[in-house]
This record gives C-alpha cells, structure tokens and sequence, in this order.
C-alpha cells in the first residue's frame, strides 16, 4: 500500500516535492558549509605550524656583529636562520611593490627552520641569486605568479655604509646591482605568510645575500642582523633559551619575542571568525528549522487530509502516519545529498577572512566528520517534522481547546473596529479544528528576525567605530618623528617643546623605549608626558604613573604576568632593577618591540631606574583636523639644525583590518534573519486566508465587506510586526552590545556602547511596511472569497 500512495503523490504532488528537496539542499547547504568552513578555520594555524618546522622565537640583539654562532650552540637551539635589517632593494617592476618581510640572511631557511608548504612550483635553488618565490596575495595584488619575473634595484655598499654612519633611518639611494628574478614558487609558512593589511611579497633564497652581501649590508658591516629560532622543546624550551642566551652575552636586556605569543594572537582572531562563521550557521539552521519545518508540515498535514478517507476502510494511525511522510522524507533524503554536494563545492571559498592566509592546503574539502552525520540528520529532521503533522492531523492528539488570547479580548472589550478585533485573534489565536494554524512560530519568526536585525546591526556599529578609530585601541597620536636609536638617554626634548609650542599640535609625547624584564617575561617601557598638551592615554582601569617607582601596564602584559592594579612587580632593565607598583592598566603607543597592548608605561624618571640607555627614541603627537602631520617637519628640522629626524606616519594597526575584515558576516546574518522573519510572517498570513476561509465567509454574509476582510489582514501582519518590535528592540540592543563587549575583552581595545543608529531609526517603519505589503495578497484573497461556494463545501 505505501509504494502505491508514494507512486501517486509523486505523480500528483511532484513540482511540490522538487521545491521541498532544492529548499533543503539550499538550507543544508549553507549549514553545512558554515560550520565546515568554521571547523577549517579554527584549525588552519594548528595545521600549518605542523608540517612547516616553525619559529619558536625572534630574537632581536639590534647590534650589528652579533654573534650567532654562539646563539646556535646554545644547547636548546635547533636551528637559527638570521635576517639583515637591510635597506635592501626597491622594485623596479612591478613598480610600487614595498618588501614586507627581511631577506633571508643565510641557508638555513626552508630546510631546518620555515620549511614552507610549497603552494606551487618550488622553492629557489639556494646557490641562485635571480630566483624568488612569493606569497598568495601577490599574486592576487600585482598579476604575477610562477614562471613570471620581477626587477629590484639593489644599494650600493658605500651608500650602506653612510647611511649606517650617519644613524639608521636616512634615505638609501638605490644606484647598485638590477637583478631580474624569476618566480618559481608560491609558499606558505608561520612566518613567510600574508597578513590583512599586506598586498602580498616577493621572497628572494639564500643566494641573493650570498652574492650581493656588500650590497646588503655594506663593506663594513654596520647593518645588525636578528633571527628566527627554533628550539629542541618548542615553546616549553624558551625559558631556558633566554636564561642560556642572558649567560652567554652576559645581559638580559636582548628582546625575544616568543612565537607562541604571535600565534596566540592570530589564534584568537581566527577563532572569533570561526565563531562568527559558525553562528551564522547556526542562524540559517535555525531558519530551516521554522521555515522548512513549516513547508513539511503544512504538506503532510495536507496528504494526512487525503488519508483519513482511508480510516474507514482499516488504515491505522500508524499507517496514515507512514504513508504521509513517505515522500517528504524522500524529498530530504535527495536535498540532503544535494546539500553536501553544495557545501563541498563551498569549501573552495573557505575558511575566510584572516585563516584563508594561513591555511596549509586551499581548494576543495571534504569533512567528512560535518558533512556525513549533517546528512544523514536532514531526513531525520524531517521525518519527525512529519510525523508529529500527520499524527495530529490524523487526530492522534485529540481535541485540544482553542487557546485564548487576553490581548484580542481586550480588543474586544474596547469595542474596536471587526477588522482590529478579528485580526488580532488571527495572529495571536490559532484557532480550532481543521481551520486551526499554528501562531507561535510566526511570533517567534517576527522576534527573532528583529532582534537578530538589530544585534546584527548593534555588532556591525561596533565593527565600524573600532576599525575607524585607532583611539579605541590607545593610539592616540597620527605621526612620529623618529629621532635615534641604541643610545644614551636624551637630555634634549626640544623637539617636543617646539612641537606643543605649534598652534597645529593638540598633543604632543616624547617617546622613550627601553626593553626591561619581569621574571621570564619582556616588557617593553615606554615614556610619557604629563604636562601641557600631553597626548591623551588610554586607560581600561586605574591611574597613570606619578613616582619613579611605578608602572602603568598594558592589558595584555597584565594579563600574562597575572599583574593588578596595586601589585608590586620587579623589573629588571639595563643596568637597574628595582620593584615598581602598578598603578593603572591600559594601552601603550605601538612601538617596534610591543603591540599596544603590550608593554607598559612609565615616567622618565622611572624610566633613569631602570636605563641608562635606549632602544628607540622619538617624538609622537596629533594635529588638528585638517592639518597634515608632515607640515610640522621644517619646524622639527629647524630645532635640530639639520641633523636627521625621521618623519614616521602612524601605522595601520592590524588590528583595524582584522576587524574590519569581519564587518562582512553581521550584515549577511542581519539579511538572512530578515528573510527568516518575512518568510515566518508571510507564512502564516497565507496559511491562516486559506485554513480560516470558513471564518471570513460566515463574517462576509453577515455583512462583512471586502475592504474590511483586507483590513483583518493588514492588522494581523501589523500585530505580528509590533510585537516582534516590542520584544525584539530591547533584546537586539542588549545582544548586541554584549557580544561587541566580549570581543573588546578578547581583542582588546577600549569599549564604547555601539549605536546601529539607522537600524533603530528605520526598524520600526520597515518592519510595519514589510509586514502589510507581505499581507496585500492574502488580503487580496480574502477580499474575493466566493462565500458560497465556501459554505457548500464546509
């Protein structure tokens, strides 16, 4: 009996059972694909650091003639692979191309240490200097990829060597060597790997500073090298690492900045992508549960109409209930296969934003962990959406009273207009019987679909305040002037004073930075100025430093030292130590050595305990609205009678970009909300015409008129759309507001209460035009209902 029913619901019902199976293949699609690309992205740097022989530190010395044979028979090292902080080259084709990693200092790199995934051709033969290999986005950026060729200009050794002399920063002339290099290989690593605000780079092997060394670093070899380290025991070994490197250069003042650090970093961004992916998922299944859901059961509620003809003649509950799921489960099964196929063509495009730059093997995946078991519950789903239609339409729940609505009574006790009373209980009153139609999911559609709006849009506000504003993550100042490095500590401050002295200037700091440790843990101390004009500094908690023997520490550098406000933490610098009480927690100016979250802050009196030199020193501070920071340089080249000062625009933050890369998913999740919202609305509005046609007749012979049985259903939509304002505004707002919130405490940077001003503005006149056009056609029908033909057949 069922393979004859199924034969002739598929003949009768097929063009129904084809739109059900392409909607689940949609719905399972964009699922699984969510969560497949979120699960790929989580995973990206964790698969990449497994196959590459990564970097465990970067160890910064900043002194030329330092010697790494001794770092590389440190007992912890396993392999060591130097870069010069070398001018370099310029490119001269592609033109406008800036190198965004060091050249490769020796012949160490991709064998012991950064072996690359090898993403296409091959990596440089070591003994050519005209072979070079590039990252992804290079390819993307500048239309060159492999077997094409690039042209850099190189310096030559006697404009090194006066730079060096005069003090590194001056302007190199690039009058040396052209070298045309071939490119024969895309590549991918911890360290050689693209990064948001990047177009991309060009990575010459070992043989270009073999055979053009002079040209690198001059004939007398005042350029410093740094390097990457790798360790015998990975992260667990660096603290023996800095204790065995302290010994052998008898100072602990050289940076060493720890890998794990970085990956933690871009860990926690591509985890909050992946999280923002998944929700998303999460989001559309939710919309497949009500939407899909409702599509199954209206469908099977309808055949079980058709079977209970056949109760009389001996069909069972059971049998009716079978018989009616049959082809809907069927249709799953088929969009469910459709489904996978869908999210397997979708991985190509995954993972996203910032863990697409890091993952060891783009293109096509198959997970099979997502995608089988997703599968395989589609017709399960379904099967029970079904089941659960057809036993109650079969009666196999009994005869429930009609529920009753205390706002549509009191419709009716104001004496309100038929068409206000009757729609307000057609959208809160399901009614009884065979004209009954479930309200509930069209309340839970319309709250949803406003409060995933509005979160979405609040979350979006928060994404665009902070990628627009380098205030939020402590950055205060728009230029620097870079005065020295590696030296005494500065008596002089008549930069700054000629700076705060310009009408142009609104803050103005003079920026020393020293590197100093707490037990195994590098924090970077920066200066400040307290007068006139300081530049503002951020703080999330606290005070700024007064006293000499007191600190202001970076969120991040708390964190990791366990530090509070009141604590009292030992710092050791070059040469002096002492004990320093933290006094506030906050953000730091980015420097060389620390992220502005990193680090911390203290007065130049504090700074004199610890330093009796520099690492770096300069002046940093912001103009007013439209002033350009680099008119102020005359006035700075005039104080110093012509000696170098460095003109230093502020960096893009990487973080702004990281945030700004995931502006993206909010507005899409913002717009499939939305249409989960009109689809709920527009749902029960058809359904509810069609299953209480009865009703309207009987009002229309009593003298209903057709203009009025449109009004039942404009204020049925509109008493949908205004409760799904009246729960859904607050809701939205306050979700919202506490995500934004979480992801400043994860990121960080300072939290502002975002506003989705527009959203707020218009939710509320959209939602109650999109409701009333969704009910002009049920209305339409409502209005033309032959009222007697109606009544012959009930």
């Amino acid at each position: 009996m069922s393979g004859i029913w199924l034969r002739l619901e598929v003949r009768r019902r097929w063009r129904s059972l084809v739109v059900l199976a392409l909607l689940i293949a949609f719905a399972a699609g964009t699922v699984l694909a969510a969560v497949a690309g979120a699960r790929r992205g989580a995973s990206a740097i964790d698969r990449l650091t497994v196959v590459t022989l990564p970097f465990d530190a970067v160890v910064l010395p900043q002194v030329p003639g330092f010697d790494w044979d001794r770092v590389r028979g440190l007992p912890s090292v396993a392999a060591v692979m130097t870069f010069p902080l070398s001018p370099g080259y310029e490119f001269e084709d592609p033109k406008g191309v800036r190198p965004e990693l060091p050249i490769p200092g020796d012949g160490n790199v991709w064998t012991t240490i950064e072996k690359p995934v090898v993403l296409a051709g091959r990596l440089p033969d070591p003994g050519r200097a005209d072979e070079a290999v590039i990252l992804p986005k290079f390819e993307e950026t500048w239309g060159r990829g492999v077997g094409d060729t690039v042209t850099v200009r190189l310096t030559a050794p006697e404009a090194v060597d006066a730079v060096m002399d005069a003090g590194p920063g001056g302007d190199v002339p690039f009058t040396g060597p052209r070298v045309i290099a071939r490119i024969v290989g895309v590549i991918r690593s911890p360290w050689f790997s693209d990064h948001i605000t990047g177009s991309g780079d060009v990575i010459f092997g070992p043989g270009l500073i073999t055979k053009y060394r002079a040209n690198m670093v001059g004939h007398k070899e005042l350029v410093p090298f740094n390097a990457l380290v790798r360790l015998h025991d990975g992260a667990a070994g660096l603290a023996a690492f800095k204790g065995e490197l302290a010994a052998a250069e008898g100072r602990s003042s050289i940076d060493v900045w720890p890998a794990e650090d970085m990956k933690t970093r871009e860990q926690d961004f591509v985890a909050f992508q992946s999280l923002t992916l998944l929700a998303f998922g999460l989001a559309a299944l939710a919309a497949a549960l009500i939407l899909i859901g409702q599509s199954v059961s209206r469908y099977t509620a309808a055949t079980a109409a058709d079977l209970i003809r056949l109760r009389a003649v001996g069909m069972t509950t059971r049998q009716g209930v079978g018989n009616a799921s049959l082809a809907p489960v069927l249709a799953a099964a088929a969009g469910a296969v459709l489904g996978v196929g869908v999210a397997y063509a979708a991985s190509y495009w995954m993972p996203l934003g910032g863990a697409a730059l890091l993952e060891p093997d783009p293109g096509l995946d198959f997970d099979a962990l997502v995608l089988i078991p997703g599968a395989l519950a589609v017709p399960v789903l379904v099967a029970l959406a079904a089941a659960v239609s057809a036993t109650s339409a079969l009666g196999g729940f009994g005869v429930r009273p009609a529920r009753r609505s205390a706002v549509a009574a009191l419709a009716a006790r104001a004496n309100l207009p038929v068409p206000a009373v009757v729609g307000t209980r057609f959208a809160l009153e399901p009614g009884r019987g065979r004209g009954s139609v479930p309200v509930r999911p069209a309340l839970l559609g319309t709250v949803t679909g406003v409060f995933g709006v509005l979160a979405a849009f609040t979350f979006a506000a928060g994404v665009t305040d902070a990628g627009e504003r380098p205030e939020r993550f402590g950055q205060t100042s728009q230029a620097g002037v870079y005065l020295a490095a590696n030296g005494k500590v500065p008596a002089d401050d008549a930069v700054r004073r000629a700076l705060a002295a310009s009408p142009d200037v609104t803050g103005v700091t003079d920026d020393v930075i020293g590197v100093a440790q707490s037990g195994r843990t590098a924090v970077a101390l920066h200066t400040f100025d307290q007068g006139e004009k300081a530049l503002p500094v951020v703080l999330s908690e606290g005070r700024l430093p007064r006293g000499d023997r007191e600190v202001m520490l970076a969120v991040g550098t708390a964190r990791l030292l366990g530090a509070d406000v009141g604590d009292r933490l030992p710092l050791t610098g070059d040469p002096g130590r002492d004990t320093f009480r933290v006094t506030g927690l906050g953000f730091v100016p980015e420097g060389a050595h620390n992220d502005y979250f990193e680090g911390g802050l203290v007065t130049k009196a504090g700074f004199d305990v610890l330093f009796d030199t520099f690492k770096f020193h300069s002046v940093l501070y912001a103009v007013r609205p439209g002033v350009d920071p680099a008119s102020l340089m005359p006035t700075v080249t005039q104080v110093r009678g012509g000696e170098f000062a460095g003109y230093e625009p502020a960096a893009p933050l990487i973080q702004l970009a990281q945030i700004q890369d995931m502006s993206v998913l909010p507005v899409v999740l913002a717009g499939f909300l939305a249409l989960l919202a009109i689809g709920a609305v527009g749902h029960v509005l058809a359904t509810a015409v069609r299953r209480r046609s009865h009703e309207v007749a009987v009002m229309r012979a009593l003298g209903l008129t057709r203009r009025q049985a449109r009004w039942i259903v404009a204020v049925q939509a509109s008493v949908l759309a205004a409760i799904g304002l009246l729960f859904g505004i607050p809701l939205g707002v306050a979700s919202g507001r506490t995500l934004w919130r979480l992801v400043a405490d994860t990121w960080p940077f300072a939290y502002h209460p975002p506003v989705a001003f527009w959203a707020l503005l218009v939710i509320a006149p959209v939602s109650l035009l999109t409701a009333n056009l969704l009910a002009a056609w049920p209305g339409r029908f409502a209005a033309r209902l032959r009222v007697g033909h109606v009544l012959r057949a009930e």
